[in-house]
């Protein structure tokens, strides 16, 4: 009897499944309820009339020998299907359509103040529109989640075009000069962030400790301003606040080089291209704000590689 074979559909609902390790997360992942995930995946198992592709766990799914055996292959479909995806777009995109552009919040921050730059590098063309998207991971540009990527870290495998852009620096800030002895770090879920390892070590170093832990640039700042205690930002932040002070000079282990990254099929779209091309002159164009340049007063500038005062000694100083 013919068979009509399996739908790529159902196929892209067992990727998931297998890389999120279970029917609700693939179903978050792809904005689909359990159930569907669940009847979509039972039919792609029926299509190939094989054994079950999965061991049904308590705590969510594992890979049979079946299931592990076709994953590649399927995979390979997904790449098949992202590269007709890309072809089609090379030859249909009108140049007005929005660019996505995956972000860390530092390069975010920065790109999202140089949106209406002046002079001819920093300037976008007219019309054109871009999504900024601010994420922790790197979105997986074969998959089409984003157009490009601005990245501190290099990636080591794809088809991808990677150009350095800059670096982006980092400094310690507080609204008192001597600084007292209190931090402003991550979340425990980002202590991994070498930020938070580099202020766990500081605090350690110094017997202090830490007074809040907020998970974003925005919250740290705000408890900064408020008077919590030291906080790293970048220096681009910190030296245009003016209620806040730079201790020391940039944090040179913490220097973050930031790469653009793009498919190489899309980079010659022209409105990708006009993108690329805005992202590496405001990049260039504030070389030294980003670097941190503009040097603190001499009046309060402290060695960030020496302890601040004890909390005593900062309100004798008063």
């Amino acid at each position: 009897m013919y068979q009509s074979g399996f739908d790529w559909d159902d196929a892209r609902i067992f990727l998931w499944v297998a890389r999120e390790g279970s029917l609700r997360a693939a179903g978050r992942a792809l904005r689909l309820s359990q159930p569907t995930v669940g009847r979509r995946l039972a039919r792609f198992e029926a299509a190939l009339g094989t054994v079950p592709l999965f061991d049904r766990l308590p705590d969510g799914v594992r890979l049979t020998a079946a299931g592990s055996a076709i994953l590649p292959l399927v995979e390979k479909l997904e790449d098949a299907a992202h590269t007709l995806q890309r072809q089609h777009r090379l030859a249909n995109t009108p140049d007005s359509v929005p660019v996505r552009l995956s972000v860390g919040e530092w390069a975010g921050g920065f790109l999202a103040q140089c949106l209406e730059g002046s002079g001819a590098q920093a300037r976008l063309p007219e019309g054109a529109l871009i999504e900024l998207v601010v994420s922790d991971q790197t979105a997986n540009l074969s998959r089409r989640e984003a157009d490009l990527a601005v990245r501190h870290g290099r990636p080591e495998t794809g088809d991808l075009y990677v150009a350095r852009v800059g670096s982006i620096a980092c400094g310690v800030y507080s609204v008192d000069p001597h600084c007292g002895n209190r931090w402003i770090s991550f979340t425990e879920e980002q202590a991994h962030y070498a930020v938070s390892r580099w202020i766990d070590a500081r605090a350690h170093v110094e017997g202090n400790s830490l007074r809040t832990r907020a998970s974003n640039l925005g919250l740290q700042l705000a408890a900064a301003r408020a008077g919590s205690g030291r906080v790293v930002l970048p220096c681009y932040v910190g030296d245009a606040e003016a209620g806040l002070v730079r201790v020391g000079g940039p944090i040179a282990e913490l220097d973050a080089p930031h790469w653009l990254i793009v498919h190489r099929d899309l980079r010659r779209l022209p409105h990708i291209r006009a993108v690329m091309n805005w992202v590496a002159g405001v990049f260039a164009a504030n070389r030294l704000r980003l670097a941190g340049e503009t040097a603190p007063d001499e009046d309060v500038a402290i060695d960030v590689n020496q302890p601040c005062p004890s909390a005593g000694d900062s309100q004798r100083n008063g």
